[in-house]
């Protein structure tokens, strides 16, 4: 039977990979970096390390999640405490700040693979997210951080369907992101700020909820959910109960917004 274009890629990534002496992976938790993990391991046997960042900008369900996963992988995983909340360029939070959020993170994670004696460190990057105003991906390309997704030209979809197809778990899980893009360019990011937004967070995902985001905006919080979620969110007691728990929380106004989840909205919110 004649391969799939998804299922040639895949062969591509899977040679890639097995060029390479050892592999770190900076690992999530979520769809790539697992799918990436997987494969690895298969390609590079006994010789992948998966590393999960735990920092205030990352939510602690994600990173226990990332620590689930590589359970079911049978994975060699360690955490690496990051310090980029508490740096400068992140904090002041300018328009390149993810430049910088992943210029000290691929660095950190570097210095530790080098004290491993790993030679490579890559990333679940693919090649969809490569398009547009990338920053991070800038960070990634100057530290020498590999993305082999991108390299062999799988997109953010053929990730998802190569992975339910080849049985990797995560296959269809919720995208996320640091803690950092719930906050519009300027706003200064703390850690105080940071765990906020992440209880808020944690609310939802309380409820039930699957998509969420809760973006930053002073007394304000604006609540994105996935579209098909909102009737529920409208529901007399579910829509009583977020907005005590977000009030007690500390934020004057709760709202909704009613375009749901879209990536990217804080980009927009200055």
């Amino acid at each position: 039977m004649k391969k799939t274009a998804a299922e040639n890629k895949y062969d591509r990534l899977v040679a890639r990979l097995a060029e390479l002496p050892s592999l770190a992976v900076a690992f999530s938790g979520g769809t790539d970096s697992t799918f990436l993990l997987a494969t690895a391991q298969k390609a590079v046997p006994g010789r992948v390390l998966a590393i999960t960042v735990r920092s205030p900008a990352f939510p602690k369900r994600e990173v226990d999640h990332a620590e689930a996963t590589a359970r079911i992988l049978r994975a060699e995983h360690v955490f690496l405490d990051s310090g980029v909340a508490e740096y400068g360029p992140f904090r002041i939070n300018p328009a390149d700040r993810c430049y910088y959020c992943k210029e000290f993170l691929f660095g950190e994670l570097k210095a530790f693979a080098a004290q491993e004696d790993i030679a490579d460190v890559a990333d679940g990057t693919t090649a969809d997210e490569l398009e547009g105003h990338r920053p991070g991906a800038r960070a990634a390309e100057e530290l020498g951080i590999l993305s082999p997704l991108a390299e062999a030209e799988i997109t953010k979809d053929e990730v998802r369907h190569l992975a339910r197809d080849y049985g990797v778990p995560n296959f269809d899980r919720p995208p996320s992101a640091c803690l950092a893009t719930r906050f519009a360019t300027g706003e200064e990011i703390t850690i105080e700020k940071l765990k906020l937004v992440e209880d808020a967070e944690q609310v939802l995902v309380n409820l039930g909820f699957h998509q969420v985001r809760c973006r930053y905006h002073g007394p304000f919080i604006r609540i994105e959910l996935d579209p098909k979620e909102l009737p529920h969110a409208a529901v007399d007691g579910v829509r009583k109960r977020i907005a005590q728990e977000l009030h007690r929380l500390g934020f004057e106004f709760v709202t909704g917004d009613l375009d749901g989840y879209r990536s990217g909205t804080m980009d927009r919110a200055t």
